[in-house]
């Protein structure tokens, strides 16, 4: 008989996620890594190598890889031969493990939930509670994994129910071009079968904790149906073309994870759910000795790599630009931002056009003529940080309100992460404004760009109130011109062909 004490739970858990807040599995990325060194598409390879690069900062300097530090998945199995000392419940003792790793003065992480979320939407304020999945098992020890899943991934989850007599395959290639880049790939595909609609769900995300070994398993072939479905997803789904962050290439997903059960006779459940660029995850077992604490990688074992945007970056003073100027970019062009942008996510926007609908002005400080707003809620600051982590959020959420805030206010332009929708597109070319992207899943890079920080407006809505930015040369590409042309559009459809084309013919 084990006897695990509830403040070693807690410890465990608050290490264990702030560990995984700065540190990627190594395994995850490597493969991103050996997937840059073979990359052909140029604006693909300039994506991961930020990545890359933001990867090794924020294990260098413990902080977050992404500023969406997620909601809490915990999978936990509790031997049956297992004692409690403590006298809080053991999902209790998982969230004071949460909270605690989110408020640790040191590596602040973004408070991301929100209660009520069907009604007032109110923030947390420490990102509890965590989802959790518990089962008893034979045995005396407590066996722990954490997640941190980031929302722009986690919104592209999918579930059919299809019939038994349905493609598997053809159903993942049909769904995941609609999944669009807002789950910022390059990245996994979580893949539950069986069950019913809740364990396909559950076994999807459960198989994103598993190690990256796609390489390994096509080196000694497959054993069973579910790897075979593995290596033919794998290269189905890389051959069409979407590449990192959507922007057309060779590799869109570094691996693909199946898990499967049982079904009735008449079901074929399956549930897909992506794992995105900063992929976060832990394991630990408690066997009654102590807390178990994660052991940092070695910093010598993440590739160290350098990025350049070249020469032909355009630089781009955000504090003179005008019309005229933002009509001479083009689609994929590599710009480098100075000067003051505001920020504003989908809260935010709410709030401004109900005051634009109801004749009001926007509050003092918040003046979008002539302006960029970038799609951005970032992490507090700490130490000397001007801010923390700050990298784009998922632009397609603010589609809906572009037409009127374009029509309102004067906006020249937009930042943010993945496509836009049709509705948004025919609203930039109708108004002749610019869509920018920045790169997801480097938030600690594109941090490092801003200079000043401050809110200007919406203080009660936390990290998504208004700030408005001071950066130097932030990075971006142009992802939709004024003529409403999108890379999102061209980008993988020229990969899909380009990949289509490479292919060896089979001869029957």
């Amino acid at each position: 008989m084990t006897s695990i004490r509830q403040d070693d739970v807690i410890e465990s858990v608050a290490d264990a996620l702030q560990f995984i807040s700065y540190y990627h599995p190594l395994d995850f990325i490597q493969a991103v890594h050996r997937a840059w060194e073979r990359e052909e598409s140029q604006a693909a390879k300039d994506a991961m190598a930020q990545i890359l690069i933001n990867s090794r900062m924020c294990a260098e300097g413990h902080r977050p890889i992404c500023q969406d530090t997620g909601i809490v998945t915990v999978f936990v199995k509790v031997g049956m031969s297992v004692q409690w000392e403590g006298s809080m419940g053991l999902e209790d003792m998982i969230n004071e493990g949460v909270r605690r790793a989110y408020l640790h003065p040191d590596n602040v992480l973004r408070a991301s939930i929100l209660s009520d979320p069907a009604g007032a939407r109110k923030n947390t304020k420490d990102n509890t509670p965590a989802v959790i999945h518990v089962s008893l098992v034979p045995g005396n020890t407590v066996d722990i994994t954490v997640a941190a899943k980031g929302g722009g991934s986690e919104n592209k989850s999918k579930l059919a129910m299809l019939n038994p007599s349905d493609s598997i395959v053809d159903w993942v290639l049909k769904t995941v071009p609609t999944l669009g880049a807002g789950w910022c790939p390059p990245g996994m595909l979580g893949i539950g079968i069986g069950g019913t609609a809740e364990k396909a769900a559950v076994l999807a995300k459960e198989a994103l904790m598993d190690p990256v070994d796609i390489d390994e398993l096509r080196a000694r072939g497959p054993s069973n149906r579910i790897e075979e479905l593995r290596l033919e997803l794998m290269d189905k789904v890389n051959a069409l073309g979407i590449g990192a962050q959507g922007l057309g290439g060779l590799t869109t997903v570094v691996d693909i994870k199946i898990k499967d059960y049982p079904t009735h006779a008449a079901s074929l459940p399956v549930a897909m759910i992506p794992n995105c660029a900063a992929t976060r995850h832990a394991h630990f077992v408690l066997d009654g000795s102590g807390p178990a604490l994660q052991s940092p990688p070695k910093i010598d074992d993440y590739p160290e790599i350098t990025w350049d945007v070249g020469p032909s970056a355009r630089k781009v003073n955000l504090d003179t630009v005008t019309a005229e100027e933002i009509a001479s970019w083009k689609p994929g062009e590599t710009l480098l931002l100075s000067g003051t942008m505001l920020t504003g996510r989908d809260a935010a926007h709410k709030r401004m056009i109900e005051l634009y609908r109801s004749g009001k002005s926007l509050p003092n400080g918040v003046d979008l003529k002539g302006k960029f707003i970038y799609y951005v809620g970032p992490v507090d600051p700490v130490r000397d940080e001007v801010v923390g982590p700050a990298g784009p959020t998922t632009a397609t959420r603010m589609d809906k309100f572009t037409e009127e805030l374009l029509a309102y206010s004067g906006l020249l332009g937009m930042i943010g992460k993945a496509e836009r929708g049709p509705v948004a597109i025919e609203a930039i070319r109708k108004h002749k404004a610019v869509y920018l992207m920045a790169v997801g899943g480097a938030a600690y890079l594109v941090s490092r760009a801003i200079r000043k920080a401050s809110i200007v407006a919406f203080e009660d809505l936390g990290m998504e109130a208004i700030h408005e930015f001071v950066v130097e040369d932030m990075p971006v590409s142009v992802a939709v011109d004024v003529n409403g042309a999108s890379v999102h559009e061209s980008g993988p459809k020229e990969w899909k062909q380009r990949i289509a084309e490479a292919q060896p013919v089979k001869v029957v």
